[in-house]
């Protein structure tokens, strides 16, 4: 049974022309009493076995490029799906093979994301980049909103005026996050208690208590559902459980929405942070175990579709170099393939062709000018 403890407390702020109650959070570690670390140690070793296993699994596949192409595009899009984004992993590759797409938007924020995503990654890689920062989120959120539906949502700047979540207005919201003028404080605090020493906490629980006062601050106008799990993303590279990005935690999210609102919600109302990060390492053993299992699957698959193609008396080299590329490239045409290899239109034709009579890729269009091409087999394994 979790302890009650008081996370937080009630300031009256006016928003609206209505008085609400704003939760103002404490600051991190949560205390009086202290987190019950020792009730965790099962699920925590679990946790971290599965994210060993699922380090140790992507040196199944020729190119982690494979793995990290396809795993970053999935958190991508079930980031954005918890938001109510409706893109599908197939409307991002048309859209990266230059094809047009219904849902033009819905993929652009999906793509933002991707971007935003890319940024974090290259800052930390540097030596002189921006540290897992204010500055760097505020970075990451001016591309996460860049053009689509978040123009007007101040991309890049922390909120100047109160938000709410749930509810037709602030009166009478689920959630009221702090007033505006306690946003520089609160993550300033945020900040300081990434980069202090563990003091005994294991980081997957550092980074379950990150993300839950990162959502409970709820620092943007918009897009802080999708920021709050791209710092579990960076968090999780960034203090080495796993090498690369190869997990997506947003999948396991996505498919708990409702436990995991209500997680977050009980450690503001009754200062059950337990309960929360109980829910949040098993989220992260699930998601690592069905992201290992992926990652057999497809090495499984491009394995026996190699054979297919090194038992083939037709195939040659620009046959074999497509055959490599299309775990990064599952949609193409035969000018991209040319392009790709470098090659004239006739020998990049001849490859694909090779492919297609073993039945690895498939034509789309059924014309005989202008076609498209897929690896179906491959794309049902990444969207199942």
């Amino acid at each position: 049974m979790h302890v009650m403890r008081s996370t937080g407390s009630l300031v009256t702020t006016t928003t609206l022309g209505e008085a609400v109650q704003a939760f103002v959070p404490c600051p991190l570690p949560p205390s009086e009493p202290a987190l019950d670390l020792a009730g965790f140690e099962p699920a925590h070793r679990a946790a971290e076995v599965a994210l060993a296993r699922l380090a140790g699994v992507s040196g199944l596949v020729p190119s982690v490029d494979w793995l990290l192409y396809s795993a970053i595009r999935k958190e991508a899009l079930l980031t954005s799906q918890i938001e109510g984004t409706q893109a599908t992993l197939d409307d991002l590759f048309e859209d990266e093979a230059g094809f047009a797409v219904a849902n033009t938007e819905d993929v652009e924020e999906v793509t933002n994301y991707l971007r935003a995503f890319r940024l974090v990654r290259e800052q930390l890689q540097d030596p002189h980049g921006l540290p897992i920062s204010v500055r760097l989120l505020c970075e990451a959120h001016r591309l996460l909103l860049d053009g689509v539906r978040g123009a007007g949502k101040q991309p890049g700047e922390l909120r100047r005026s109160q938000n709410w979540i749930g509810g037709t207005r602030p009166g009478n919201a689920v959630f009221v996050p702090p007033p505006a003028d306690r946003i520089g404080a609160l993550l300033g605090d945020l900040e300081r208690f990434i980069h202090a020493p563990a003091g005994g906490l294991p980081p997957l629980v550092k980074i379950a208590l990150v993300h839950a006062q990162f959502e409970t601050i709820h620092p943007f106008l918009d897009g802080n559902g999708r920021i709050g799990r791209l710092l579990i993303a960076a968090l999780l590279e960034h203090w080495a459980l796993l090498p690369e990005p190869l997990m997506y935690l947003s999948g396991y999210l996505k498919q708990h929405q409702a436990e995991y609102y209500r997680r977050l919600s009980l450690v503001r109302s009754q200062g059950d942070w337990e309960g929360w990060v109980g829910f949040f390492l098993g989220g992260v053993e699930a998601a690592a175990a069905q992201a290992e299992r992926g990652i057999v699957a497809i090495a499984s698959l491009v394995a026996a579709d190699r054979r297919l193609l090194l038992d083939s008396p037709k195939a040659g080299p620009a046959s074999y170099r497509l055959f490599e590329m299309l775990p990064m490239m599952p949609r193409f045409t035969v000018e991209q393939v040319r392009h790709k290899l470098g090659t004239s239109f006739p020998t990049a034709n001849a490859a694909v062709q090779v492919l297609a009579a073993l039945g690895i890729v498939a034509e789309l269009t059924g014309q005989k000018k202008n076609r498209s091409y897929s690896y179906p087999a491959y794309i049902a394994l990444l969207t199942r």
